[in-house]
């Protein structure tokens, strides 16, 4: 087995890269690997206030052990249940939360702390 070298090692840039469907990766190691850290990366960016109910799913978890309810983020935000809800679903469809549908206090963040604004 040949050992890698600058004259036989080929970058594809990231603008080349093709996804299959199902997020597989076509193509070499190389390729791979830029399709991981691209993924790993913040997609969007988010309001100030999906940012601070972000903060609160962070630091609730962090002081609890467990994630909180809606009816916590209710009492906090101090809106309505709609409101709560629709956050929620807006967070989640923006892939920067997930949950087990059917399961409560299932929410976790996707995103690092080091991405998340502090909680005002």
């Amino acid at each position: 087995m040949a050992l890698l070298s600058s004259k036989n090692l080929k970058i594809t840039p990231l603008h080349k890269i093709h996804l299959q469907d199902k997020g597989k990766v076509k193509g070499t190691i190389t390729r791979k690997l830029h399709a991981v850290s691209k993924k790993n990366k913040v997609k969007e960016k988010y309001t100030s206030q999906q940012g601070q109910y972000l903060a609160f799913i962070y630091y609730y978890t962090k002081i609890h052990g467990y994630a909180p309810s809606e009816a916590d983020m209710q009492r906090y935000f101090k809106v309505s249940p709609p409101s709560v809800h629709q956050m929620i679903v807006a967070l989640e469809k923006k892939e920067f939360i997930k949950k087990v549908p059917g399961q409560g206090r299932s929410i976790s963040l996707t995103i690092s702390r080091k991405n998340l604004p502090d909680l005002e």
